[in-house]
């Protein structure tokens, strides 16, 4: 993947406006914009680049950052990871903090597991919404047990440095990318290492073998190769733990690399399975641990903003969680603080839906999410009353982000809003590389959900 050396940051750098017009300014006939989508398209079949039979990318610029911009947002999410790695400690050793989380029995037991290297999460990703004109940020969820896009993020970046027109705008500016791929698999390596690994491990991608992030899965293979370690692409039933290993055919694992979601492994296989039997005898290494988990779940964010947790940190990463997560609360029948004020909680989400959002506890995917402002009452009135039966949060509404963007639309060039979102990539649950944004046109934000499109990130400055 190319990359350049940036000077150093002065000032806010350069003036974001001032990029997004330059590069839509060269777009400056129909025909150039088609020619920029066929030959986008064309690379990113190539590179394998689709969600199931969808194109991950269907608009025709990346994202910028100004380094000043990339520099803010990444300090601002690495302060808070300090939060996040003391509140899942504090869950490991304090029964009542955990009981917070609504945890199934088997998470328990799950999460009990030694792991045999120092985090549980060696990779991540924070999604958030960061406003680039008053330097905004909010993050909305933590993607703490499987998160994807890291290989897609590289790919469809190298997409975009083989277009022309991105070609004629690198006249103008010094274009920097991330390598996260390698960055994942430093991570994976180094947790192997740790656990007592001493050779490049022989690496299993466990997921279901018909989910359509299987392009991904195979990005992740070829650049796991290309670094020294034979790799397989194993559904979890195909798994054997046997003579003291766990084999995928004739394929010995050392590490497994989990990309399939707990609640769904024991759900289709039960707690007894191959890979909880090795993990069990510490015949395998795998990462992320089953107990990533405990930050994945959306109550994870209300232990962080309620009052009750405050003691847990110290002075910079309360003004951080302060500063960077929105008030969230498990939904129950209770007192609690809403900036500054005590509310009767029940009554004040039935009051306040236009400025709220429901989340089920344990859904991905915006399976289940409920935006406030777009429900009608009875529907909000519904899943409040489903929120008492099943575990769910309530989220304060945060400012959002909209940008134009061209793309090809019923054969004409069209530049028009998108909603924006940065989801920065985690390595060790401590430093941020790499940054994977989504565009959609509605409110609910998720490839997986069947909108939306992915576009890289790209660190700019004038040249």
């Amino acid at each position: 993947m190319q990359s350049a050396t940036l000077p150093a940051a002065s000032g806010n750098g350069v003036v974001t406006r001032e990029v997004v017009d330059r590069y839509h300014n060269l777009i400056s006939s129909d025909q150039i914009a088609f020619d920029a989508v066929e030959q986008m398209n064309a690379a990113l079949k190539k590179r394998k680049c689709y969600f199931g039979s969808r194109p991950l990318c269907t608009v025709l610029r990346p994202n910028f950052y100004t380094l000043d911009q990339w520099t803010y947002l990444k300090s601002s999410t690495e302060t808070l990871l300090g939060a996040f790695r003391k509140v899942h400690a504090a869950c490991i050793t304090d029964s009542q903090l955990r009981a917070q989380l609504d945890l199934e029995p088997y998470e328990e037991e799950l999460f009990s597991l030694e792991i045999g290297f120092e985090v549980p999460w060696t990779t991540s990703r924070l999604d958030s919404f960061f406003s680039l004109d008053d330097l905004s940020l909010k993050f909305v969820e933590y993607n703490a047990e499987t998160p994807a896009g890291m290989a897609y993020d590289d790919a469809v970046a190298d997409v975009f440095l083989e277009l022309d027109l991105f070609k004629r705008f690198q006249a103008y500016y010094v274009t920097r990318t991330f390598a996260v791929r390698q960055g994942l698999y430093q991570s994976l390596a180094e947790a192997y290492r740790q656990w007592g690994g001493s050779n490049q491990p022989r690496i299993a991608i466990v997921d279901w073998s018909d989910v359509p992030t299987l392009n991904e899965h195979e990005l992740c293979k070829m650049h796991f190769e290309a670094e020294g370690s034979p790799t397989v692409l194993a559904d979890p039933r195909s798994l054997e733990y046997r003579n003291g290993a766990l084999w995928a055919g004739d394929f010995q694992v050392d590490l497994v690399y989990k990309r399939v979601l707990c609640s769904e492994l024991i759900a289709r296989m039960g707690i007894d399975n191959p890979i909880v039997r090795a993990l069990r005898d510490r015949a395998v290494c795998m990462s992320n641990a089953f107990s990533a988990k405990l930050m994945a779940k959306k109550a994870s964010f209300s232990l962080l903003s309620d009052e009750r947790n405050h003691r847990l940190f110290n002075h910079a990463e309360q003004r951080a969680v302060e500063a960077h997560i929105p008030w969230t609360r498990r939904v129950s029948e209770r007192k609690t603080m809403f900036h500054g004020m005590t509310v009767e909680l029940l009554p004040f989400i039935a009051e306040h839906k236009d400025n709220l959002v429901l989340k089920p506890n344990d859904e991905y995917g915006g399976k289940g999410v409920v935006i406030g402002w777009e429900a009608s009452s009875e529907q909000w009135s519904d899943t409040l009353r489903q929120a008492l039966v099943t575990p769910y949060v309530v989220q304060e509404r945060v400012k959002v982000s909209y940008e134009d963007f061209p793309a090809v639309i019923d054969g004409q060039l069209n530049i028009s809003p998108r909603l924006v979102d940065a989801d920065p990539f985690i390595f060790f649950g401590r430093t941020t590389s790499g940054c994977m944004t989504r565009l959609s046109s509605s409110a609910l934000l998720n490839v997986t959900a069947g909108g939306g499109s992915i576009v890289p990130t790209f660190i700019i400055q004038k040249r």
